[in-house]
């Protein structure tokens, strides 16, 4: 009796990527496996992705979220809705504070917040309150990192400042993401499966990264039951990912689409680790999950700077690097 021939999917394509929107497609997938994929991939991206919310704050002259404040618009209660509807992005996994502090008459948008390096605002433009007098609001907000939903009463650790109101947090960076199954040709086959996985995030992370950290949650998990080398497999997922085909045309046009001596596509998937970077670059690299040259090459010069252990002189190590593969940081 013959050995069955085992038939694997393509790897995900990039079908469209605009702004916090990605669609990503897998096609040869045996009958019921997209269902079966699409649905796992789904749950595991909209409740194990870690990412940053509000857990408290505290207002100048405030003692509890059923006042009002003399000379702003909105009461405290309302003010608290808009502030958990701000998404921030934490560097670190250290919990941090961005303040506010404004004269009035003013309308107060996140964009007023005030922060050090390990706290991005992503929706600067989410409003706040307005203050309609000549009346000065102070704000302190406590940013912290999670998964999920995460209710007040759990941030309540310990003993508070008077005056500090805990929030219900919502720590997932997704948006919304979805999936659909449509029948495909494989052969002679007429009944093989093409996932397509619609993911969109908050701007915290990039719709592409949701998928990696998702099948990289995925792989773990089974690795463990079996044992396996889970990383190699995830580095392969990550630099498999195609972009569509506009955006791997102009990629190909600025590396130079006439030179025939350099793949584009191996140089990318190298670890960083074969392309002489010290090990303290190296050691900063690995932290912060970047482990291949295609990694790097995603990046842009202030992404790099926000790594702990990356400072001017990493990035001029870095460049020299990657122009030996006629390679450059994203502009």
């Amino acid at each position: 009796m013959s050995q069955q021939t085992i038939i694997l999917p393509s790897k995900p394509k990039a079908v469209l990527e605009e702004g916090f929107k990605g669609v990503y497609e897998i096609d040869g997938l045996v009958p019921g496996y997209g269902y079966t994929l699409g649905n796992s991939l789904r749950r595991i991206i909209l409740s194990s992705l870690r990412g940053s919310a509000a857990t408290a704050v505290k207002i100048n002259g405030v003692s509890h979220e059923f006042s009002t404040i003399e000379g702003v618009k909105e009461d405290v209660i309302t003010m608290l809705l808009n502030i958990k509807n701000i998404r921030f992005n934490l560097s670190g996994d250290e919990a941090q504070k961005v303040t506010l502090s404004v004269k009035g008459p003013k309308v107060i948008t996140a964009k007023d917040l005030s922060s050090n390096g390990s706290v991005e605002v992503i929706n600067s433009d989410q409003y706040i309150c307005e203050i309609t007098g000549k009346a000065t609001l102070d704000i302190e907000i406590t940013i912290e990192k999670g998964l999920g939903f995460v209710p007040r009463e759990q941030h309540h650790k310990q003993k508070a400042e008077i005056g500090t109101i805990f929030l219900d947090a919502i720590f997932s960076p997704i948006r919304r993401v979805s999936y659909d199954v449509e029948e495909m040709r494989v052969g002679d086959k007429t009944n093989f499966n093409r996932l397509r996985m619609t993911i969109e995030t908050d701007g915290s992370i990039t719709p592409r990264e949701a998928l990696e950290q998702s099948v990289h949650t995925m792989i773990e998990q089974l690795a463990a039951i079996i044992s396996v080398d889970s990383q190699k497999i995830v580095e392969e997922i990550q630099m498999s990912i195609s972009t569509p085909a506009s955006s791997e045309k102009a990629s190909m046009t600025e590396k130079g689409e006439d030179d025939e001596d350099v793949d584009v596509t191996d140089v990318l998937k190298n670890r960083i680790d074969t392309i002489g970077l010290s090990t303290r670059t190296l050691n900063a690299l690995s932290a912060a999950n970047i482990r291949t040259v295609g990694g790097i090459a995603r990046k842009k010069v202030e992404d790099l700077l926000e790594i702990d252990g990356i400072g001017d002189k990493g990035i001029t190590e870095i460049k020299e690097a990657l122009s030996a593969f006629n390679l450059s940081l994203k502009d």
